[in-house]
């Protein structure tokens, strides 16, 4: 075996001798130094905690009410007065609501620019929803100074000039319209560098939400243009019908790539999907806001219908305690343990963005295809997402707990 020889030759840069007295060095310098409190407050776990907060302390500041078209415009701001976390517009805050006994969680796109968050404000719109849970209960009973809990922002429905186009043509319908509506303000603003043609369905001329809103932005801003489509009313100014691939093609820029997006109710989402395989756009020019998960899973793919309208029972844990809950097979697993009191996380409500993320023990489960966004680990290790997972079985289920 040759024998390596390695020279090492001293640099005369450096003085060993340092070395060897570093330790004593050091410990006068500590014995030297005044007896003071060591602060535990960093600057960037400061900025961070700002941006991202476990939750939201608000306070309602002022209710628009929006007339005819059924809904009410919310503006918060934070209790104690502190700046709230900036946004992409798009974005979404999720409420957490004690109601009758219940803990529930409903998301509503934040429907300002930007820079009202610079300002200490958010906005959300809450449109009526006849037999919903939560709408219909903020509506009535939703007052200026009550205190709401809220997520920071989230979700992933905005502009990254990266993946899109310059050129993005909306479609939206109904309350789908409060994320265009941040989306023309940032763009009118300045916030965000787009140009956005907007297709907003409604029913008639009275239900236009947002209409004064919309048309000021399309007259002061050139990037921004909407069209209103009514679908029961046939009006001069207006197109009339349902938004098809030929009404997409009729005001997307000619001869230019262009996005779409698409927000609106799950109806909409059913009959816009094949209008826009129509369009034969790349995948990464359509982007739409996760659909809410179904109220008749039967109708999905895939769904046991022996489970239909049938009655299970769900052994709930978190941490050291358990619950023994009913659960119908026609609601998801979400609904049942809220329903039961418990105190479960969720945010987006729509399989999205994990945060209800639970083991399940035992049991089955359907989760909508247009739902379905577990990590392979998950599926792989038994997590579910109860936001959109319905019992098709008994179940024991382990949830994460909720704090606040």
């Amino acid at each position: 075996m040759a024998k390596l020889n390695v020279t090492i030759s001293a640099d005369p840069r450096i003085d060993m001798m340092k070395f060897a007295t570093m330790a004593k060095v050091r410990e006068e310098a500590i014995q030297a130094a005044p007896a003071k409190e060591v602060s535990g407050v960093f600057p960037i776990n400061e900025n961070a905690k700002a941006l991202h907060p476990d939750y939201l302390d608000l306070v309602v500041d002022s209710i628009i009410d929006r007339g005819e078209a059924q809904a009410k415009t919310f503006v918060l701001r934070r209790k104690d007065g502190a700046p709230l976390p900036y946004f992409r517009a798009g974005q979404y805050i999720s409420l957490k609501l004690p109601l009758e006994g219940s803990f529930v969680t409903r998301s509503y796109s934040l429907c300002c620019s930007p820079k009202a968050a610079l300002e200490g404000k958010y906005a959300i719109t809450v449109r009526a929803n006849p037999g919903g849970f939560a709408a219909d209960r903020l509506l009535a009973g939703l007052k200026v100074g009550d205190p709401v809990i809220s997520s920071g922002p989230q979700g992933f429905f905005y502009y990254e000039k990266l993946r899109d186009a310059k050129h993005v043509v909306g479609l939206a319908g109904g309350s789908g319209i409060t994320p265009f509506l941040s989306l023309a303000e940032a763009i009118r603003d300045g916030v965000e560098n787009f140009s956005l043609t907007l297709l907003f369905g409604s029913r008639d001329e009275k239900n236009i939400l947002f209409r004064e809103e919309l048309d000021e932005i399309a007259r002061v801003c050139p990037k921004f243009k909407v069209v209103h489509v009514l679908s029961e009313e046939e009006k001069e100014g207006f197109e009339y019908g349902f938004i098809t691939a030929e009404l997409i093609k009729k005001y997307a820029p000619e001869g230019e790539e262009f996005s779409v997006y698409l927000c609106g109710p799950e109806a909409m989402y059913r009959f816009l999907k094949p209008e826009i395989e129509k369009l034969g756009l790349p995948e990464r020019l359509f982007r739409r806001k996760l659909i809410d998960v179904t109220k008749t899973p039967w109708d999905c793919e895939g769904y046991p219908q022996e489970a239909r309208g049938r009655s299970f029972t769900i052994l709930v844990r978190q941490g050291p305690q358990e619950w023994t809950i009913p659960a119908s097979a026609d609601e998801p697993v979400l609904v049942a343990v809220e329903r039961a009191g418990i105190k479960a996380p969720s945010r987006c409500r729509a399989g999205e963005c994990g945060w209800c993320r639970s083991r399940l023990l035992s049991g089955t489960v359907f989760i909508p295809q247009d739902n379905e966004m577990r990590r392979w680990a998950d599926v792989h290790y038994g997590y579910i997402h109860p936001c959109c997972s319905f019992p098709t079985s008994d179940l024991t289920l382990e949830v994460p707990g909720e704090f606040f």
